[in-house]
């Protein structure tokens, strides 16, 4: 649902694609390239205009680029930009393009590699503005990060609190515009938020897509016209898992450590919720049951964090080139009360599943005092999984 207080904004959508895309390979600058029949900068071009709320859009192209990218876009409306030999000056030129224009209330600034833009990104980023002057999408860092030797792998890298930031990046248009016009022009800057936070404004982090993956090596290409010639279909899968509760124990519980007089016991951190989404994630993939990739008999798994058994879940899906749709989860318990702790066990299983926080839910019911969740003996956890994979996958 689009958001009615931006109807007396005006929004504009500046799209940077001046640059060259050598890293792609081929003949022609990336963004001019075609996926499934048609330009990435026109993919980029549709998602922005589909929204509804963006009342114009501007293309920085690089010089002499015009009449190729008009051809590509035909009957798209567009105001055409030159830009410059950066991306920070491409941008600028584009924002000064739009101040001569008479200005915007809202620009977002988008990178034309990023052609597959849902809407609710967009929607994300307006709302933040509500209460900040920048806002952009990030995704939380789920792989193992470590640095380089050479050709040997150096130390680890701590991955609590990294995010990979992606575009469009929303801001107030005049503070950018200004943070813009004030940058030291010796430096160079990766994107528009850093420049904007160096002009002492605060940028929002919002949830970001794996959609809206920048296409960068031909590879990329390759996964994209796959992914968009490809039928899907979407599979959901049921989990269900009982844990006792008992002293001594901690409460493990959606990934998040709940005070509470006893713990749920088990092989593992006996985490009854998570191991429910896991069982559903492997049955949506028709892949067996969580006990049978991480068997109670193996002694590695004694104590270990679930978070590891999710984690590897999501794995199972993105080698079948799958995406987590939606994840619907219900503990069953009396006590604790989950009330409390949903927004906290939402952002925690998000974030390992590394999707929006608005893929998942989770809801809490009790059985009326009947039963072995009745008497408090124990809490149990069901979830459904909706994934989309390739047909033939």
């Amino acid at each position: 649902m689009r958001r009615a207080m931006t109807s007396h904004h005006k929004i504009v959508a500046l799209i940077v694609a001046a640059g060259q895309g050598s890293r792609a390979g081929g003949a022609i600058p990336k963004q001019f390239r075609m996926v499934a029949g048609k330009a990435v900068l026109a993919h980029a071009h549709d998602a922005l205009t589909a929204h509804g709320e963006i009342d114009a859009i501007h293309i920085v192209l690089g010089e002499g680029q015009e009449a190729q990218v008009r051809a590509l876009l035909g009957d798209r409306a567009a105001t055409f930009v030159t830009g410059a030999d950066s991306r920070r000056g491409s941008v600028r030129a584009g924002l000064e393009a739009i101040a001569a224009a008479g200005g915007a209330d809202i620009v977002l600034i988008h990178d034309a590699a990023r052609p597959f833009l849902p809407p609710t990104v967009i929607d994300r980023l307006l709302g933040a503005l509500d209460s900040a002057m920048g806002a952009t999408p990030a995704l939380p860092v789920a792989d193992t990060l470590v640095r380089s030797d050479g050709d040997m792998m150096g130390d680890g890298v701590e991955r609590a609190g990294l995010h990979r930031v992606q575009t469009p990046q929303a801001f107030r248009f005049d503070a950018i515009l200004a943070a813009h016009r004030a940058w030291d022009e010796s430096r160079e800057a990766t994107d528009d938020a850093q420049i904007f936070k160096a002009w002492g404004h605060d940028v929002m982090l919002v949830q970001g897509d794996e959609r809206l993956e920048k296409l960068t090596y031909p590879q990329d290409f390759a996964r994209a016209e796959t992914t968009l010639a490809t039928p899907r279909s979407t599979r959901v899968g049921m989990g269900y898992d009982v844990h006792r509760l008992a002293p001594d124990e901690e409460l493990w519980l959606g990934g998040i450590l709940v005070p509470h007089d006893r713990g749920l016991a088990g092989h593992s951190d006996a985490d009854v919720a998570l191991h429910a989404i896991v069982d559903a994630m492997l049955g949506a993939l028709a892949e067996g049951d969580i006990g049978s990739h991480f068997p109670p008999s193996d002694p590695q798994w004694r104590g270990a964090a679930s978070d590891r058994f999710l984690a590897y879940a999501r794995d199972r899906v993105a080698t079948r080139d799958g995406v987590i749709d939606h994840i619907d989860l219900t503990i069953i318990c009396e006590a604790p009360k989950i009330g409390p702790h949903r927004d906290a066990m939402r952002a925690r299983i998000a974030e390992i599943l590394a999707v929006p926080i608005d893929r998942v839910s989770v809801k809490a019911t009790t059985t009326e005092r009947l039963g072995f969740a009745g008497r408090r003996e124990g809490i149990a956890a069901q979830a459904v999984a909706t994934l989309s994979l390739p047909a033939l996958s």
